[in-house]
C-alpha cells in the first residue's frame, strides 16, 4: 500500500491527490474480529490483521466534530500550474485538487493502521480463499447531476483506467483477472490465483467513474471542462493555471455517512496557484491564503516573526504524527553509463555533508533518513535477523555480500564543513572503478570520458542543500551542475526518464505491497511515467518484491520488508537525505479543529471556519 501524501508535503498540502486510491488494508470480519483469509460474509470495513476500532453501528470517526458548522470560504495554496483537470492520464498538467469531486468505494481513516470503512459501498465480502471481492453499492449513492452509482460504473471506471488511464493503473490492479457485475448494485473482482493479500483494499479505494459522461467525451485526452463527479464538492470556477474554486454540494448524498460527518465544511475553497513558494509564502502572510504547509525549516525558524504570529491572528504549530518516514535523496538514474557502476554510486554517497547542511541550512530540524521504510518498524535495522536471512540468502551472488555482513549507515562528518575523509574514501572508490584526475578532471581512464552530470530540480527550495553536494564533487573533479525547472517541465522530465539525477521521495505506507513493483521493478523501469525513477532492473529485487506482496501476515510482511531494505541500501540507488517527525502548519486564525490529532496526522480537511474567531480576524490580518 503506498502512501501517496507521505506527509503534509508542502505545496501538496493535505489535500487528496489521485493517487491516494491506491491505499491497501487487510481483511476482517463484520464484527471487526481479524482473518487473512476471508470476510466471513459482507463487512462495514476492513483492517490489516487487527480488529476494526470502528463497529458497523459507528456514527462518526473520534477525530471528528460531528456537529461542525458549515460555511465560509477558504483560499489555499496551488503549486505552480495546471492545464488539465482529467488527472487520470499523465498527459497534461492536472489539477490534484480535483479530486475532491469524485468518491471512492471506500474512505481510509487517519486513527486505524491500513483501514477502510463504507463511502460508495456499504460492505465487502471475501471468500476464504481469496479468490475475488465483491462489494455491495449503497443504492442511494449518486453522481452530481443525479444518476445513481451502478456497478456498470465501477466496472467501466476500473476497465478504462487500466486501459486508458496512467500507467500506475496497470500495476496496481494486475492481480485482477475481470469484472463482474451480477446485479445492478453488486460488483465482483475475480482475482487471478495467488498470494496478493492486499487487493481487497485497493479496490476498496478505487475512485467510481460515471459512464454515461465519457460516452461523447473522450477519456485519454485533457480537459480543462469541469467534469462530473459525486464528491462532497464540485467544481465552480476554472481559471487555467491560476486558481480553481469548488463548492460545497449541498445536497451531497454522503454526507451523513459515519465517514463523512464532520469533513468537508468549507462552503467554499479556492485554490490559487503559485509558480514559486516564496512568493506564495508571502501571499500567505498578507492574508490572501488561509493554510500554510510549511516544508522547509529555515523558513519555518526565520519567516514568521512577524507581528500576526506573536499577536495571535496567525497560528504556527507543528503536529506529531506517526506515519512512515518517507526516502527523500538524491535519485541516480541508472539508465546512464556513469552511473551504472555500483562504486560510482557509493563514491557519491560520501559527497553530501548531511551533518553541515542540517547545521547551518536546516537549522537542525531533521534527521538523517538511513531506511526506505525510516521511522516505522519496516525498516532495516542492525545486521539481518535469522528470518531476514531466510528471505536473502538465496541471492547470495546476486545481491551486495554487505547485506549479510554491515549494518547500512549513511557516511557521517563532524558537522565543521571540513568533510576530507569522506572525500578521500570517495576518490579511493572512484579509482577502483576507473576515474582518475587528468587535468584537473575527473576521467574515465578506459574511455577518456569527462564525469560531469546535471540535477534537476522542480524548485530553488532544495539548492542550497544541492549546492554542497556539487561543492563536494568539484573537490573530486566532477562537474556537476543545476537545472531548476517548472512542475510541467519537471513532470515531463521525470515521466520520460530524461535526466541524469533528481531529488526523488517515496513514501510509504505501513503496509507496503504492489506500489513496490511500480517503485523498483524491472517492467516499470521501461513503462514511461513509472515511478522507478532510477530503472532499477535487478531480478532479485523483482522477486523480493513479489515476496513481500505475497506475505501472508503482519510477521512476514515486517521481514521481507526489512529484506528488501537492505537490498535498496546496500545498492545506492540514492543518496539519501532528512525527514522530520512533524507537521508545520501555520494558519490564520480563523478555523475550528477537533480536539483529537489522529496518529496519522492533522488533518484540515476535517476543521471549520468559526464565526466569531473569523469576525474578529478580519480586523487584525496583515503582518
Amino acid at each position: 500500500m503506498t502512501e501517496v501524501i507521505s506527509g503534509l508535503n508542502g505545496a501538496l498540502g493535505w489535500r487528496r491527490a489521485f493517487g491516494a486510491v491506491f491505499f491497501i488494508a487487510g481483511l476482517t470480519v463484520a464484527t471487526g474480529t481479524a482473518t487473512a483469509s476471508g470476510t466471513n460474509g459482507p463487512s462495514h470495513g476492513f483492517a490489516l490483521n487487527h480488529a476494526l476500532k470502528y463497529p458497523a453501528d459507528f456514527q462518526h470517526l473520534e477525530y471528528v466534530n460531528p456537529d461542525a458548522p458549515k460555511g465560509g470560504l477558504v483560499v489555499e495554496e496551488g503549486s505552480g500550474t495546471f492545464d488539465s483537470l482529467n488527472p487520470f492520464i499523465i498527459k497534461g498538467n492536472a489539477a490534484f485538487q480535483t479530486a475532491m469531486i469524485y468518491d471512492t468505494l471506500m474512505k481510509q481513516v487517519s486513527d486505524e493502521d491500513s483501514a477502510v470503512y463504507g463511502l460508495v459501498a456499504e460492505t465487502i465480502e471475501v471468500p476464504e480463499d481469496g479468490s475475488w471481492v465483491e462489494f455491495k453499492l449503497r443504492p442511494e449513492a449518486r453522481f452530481h447531476d443525479g444518476k445513481p452509482i451502478t456497478a456498470e460504473d465501477v466496472a467501466w471506471t476500473f476497465d478504462t483506467l487500466r486501459e486508458k488511464g496512467s500507467p500506475t493503473y496497470q500495476y496496481y490492479y494486475a492481480a485482477v483477472e475481470k469484472v463482474e457485475t451480477p446485479d445492478e448494485h453488486t460488483v465482483r473482482f475475480v482475482l487471478y490465483p495467488g498470494e496478493n493479500k492486499e487487493m481487497p483494499l485497493i479496490l476498496s479505494e478505487l475512485v467510481v467513474l460515471p459512464k454515461h459522461y465519457y460516452q461523447d467525451r473522450p477519456f485519454d485526452q485533457t480537459t480543462l471542462e469541469p467534469p462530473l463527479g459525486s464528491g462532497p464538492y464540485k467544481i465552480s470556477k476554472v481559471e487555467p493555471g491560476r486558481s480553481l474554486t469548488l463548492e460545497r454540494v449541498e445536497d451531497y448524498w454522503g454526507r451523513d455517512l459515519p465517514v463523512s460527518r464532520g469533513f468537508n465544511n468549507f462552503q467554499t475553497i479556492r485554490y490559487d496557484f503559485y509558480r514559486d513558494r516564496t512568493i506564495s509564502r508571502e501571499a500567505f502572510k498578507a492574508g490572501a491564503v488561509d493554510i500554510w504547509i510549511e516544508n522547509s525549516a529555515k523558513e519555518w525558524a526565520t519567516a514568521f516573526d512577524i507581528p500576526a504570529v506573536e499577536s495571535g491572528a496567525m497560528i504556527k504549530r507543528e503536529f506529531a504524527n506517526q506515519r512512515v518516514a518517507p526516502m527523500q535523496g538524491f535519485a541516480f538514474n541508472l539508465r546512464k553509463p556513469v552511473f551504472q557502476d555500483i562504486r560510482v554510486r557509493e563514491a557519491l554517497t560520501y559527497a553530501w555533508d548531511f551533518e553541515w547542511v542540517n547545521k547551518t541550512i536546516m537549522y537542525g530540524a531533521y534527521q538523517r533518513t538511513d531506511s526506505f521504510f525510516d521511522n516505522h518498524e519496516l525498516g532495516a535495522t542492525g545486521l539481518p535477523s535469522p528470518a531476514e536471512l531466510e528471505i536473502l540468502n538465496p541471492y547470495r551472488g546476486q545481491i551486495p555480500e554487505r547485506v549479510f555482513t554491515e549494518e547500512f549507515v549513511p557516511p557521517q562528518t563532524d558537522g565543521s564543513g571540513n568533510n576530507r575523509q569522506n572525500l578521500k574514501k570517495a576518490a579511493m572508490l572512484l579509482k577502483d572503478a576507473g576515474w582518475s584526475i587528468k587535468n584537473k578532471v575527473l576521467t574515465n581512464e578506459e574511455t577518456g570520458e569527462v564525469f560531469t552530470f546535471e540535477i534537476v530540480l522542480r524548485n530553488d527550495q532544495l539548492e542550497p542543500h544541492t549546492q554542497a553536494l556539487v561543492r563536494s564533487l568539484e573537490r573530486l573533479g566532477i562537474k556537476a551542475r543545476i537545472r531548476i525547472v517548472d512542475d510541467a517541465q519537471y513532470r515531463r522530465i521525470t515521466e520520460t526518464f530524461d535526466f541524469d539525477m533528481v531529488v526523488a521521495v517515496f513514501g510509504q505506507s505501513v503496509s507496503p505491497g504492489n506500489e513496490q513493483r511500480y517503485y523498483w521493478g524491472s517492467a516499470a523501469a521501461a513503462r514511461e511515467g513509472s515511478r522507478n525513477l532510477m530503472g532499477i532492473t535487478d531480478p532479485a529485487i523483482d522477486e523480493l518484491v513479489e515476496l513481500l506482496i505475497a506475505a501472508p501476515d503482519r510477521d512476514s510482511l515486517v521481514t521481507r520488508t526489512r529484506a528488501l531494505d537492505r537490498v535498496l541500501l546496500w545498492n545506492f540507488f540514492m543518496i539519501p537525505m532528512y525527514h522530520g517527525a512533524t507537521d508545520r502548519v501555520a494558519y490564520w486564525n480563523r478555523f475550528g479543529l477537533p480536539d483529537i490529532i489522529p496518529a496519522r496526522g492533522v488533518v484540515p480537511d476535517a476543521w471549520w471556519v468559526d464565526p466569531e474567531k473569523d469576525a474578529a480576524l478580519t480586523r487584525g490580518k496583515g503582518n
